[in-house]
């Protein structure tokens, strides 16, 4: 009921600002005729209580690389702290789940899956010692911690 009376409403205003355009114009035309020698334009009048409705619609989009797919390929980085080195991750993502390959300048490769929640990422092996690493992703970089039972430290990678 209230949107039926809110439609109603908007239509009446929609009537009253075209009725005040209306005469707006209707003004303007008949002002210009006289032909009374004045070489000035013809006053415009135009009512004080003509409003215009407006529509506003507001459609808000985020893009990210988080998006279905976005982190799918590899990505290349550094690791810091109880442990050093470099690391080569091959992601596939299918929405929120990550699954592939980490493989450290340490080691062999590993599995590893993960999620990945907006800008929030998780994940870690699977098999072998666990490494637990969380972070953030932002475009073609990401970085965060890890840790494992020795120790952590932090890591960073960028889209190979």
């Amino acid at each position: 009921m209230r949107e039926r009376t809110r439609m109603s409403t908007r239509r009446a205003v929609a009537l009253v600002a075209g009725l005040g355009v209306a005469m707006t114009l209707t003004a303007a035309a008949c002002g210009g005729s006289g032909g009374g020698g004045s070489s000035s334009p013809p006053a415009s009048s135009v009512p004080a209580a003509v409003s215009t409705p407006t529509t506003t619609q507001s459609t808000t989009t985020t893009t990210t690389t988080t998006s279905d797919g976005g982190l799918s390929g590899k990505w290349t980085g550094a690791y810091s702290g109880t442990f050093d080195g470099t690391f080569v991750l091959n992601w596939t993502q299918s929405g929120s789940a990550l699954s592939g390959t980490i493989k450290l300048s340490t080691g062999g490769t590993d599995n590893v899956n993960g999620t990945v929640d907006g800008s929030s990422i998780k994940f870690g092996t699977v098999g072998g010692d666990a490494v637990h690493y969380t972070g953030s992703v932002s475009g073609d970089s990401m970085s965060g911690s890890y840790s494992t039972a020795a120790g952590g430290g932090s890591w960073s990678a960028h889209k190979a």
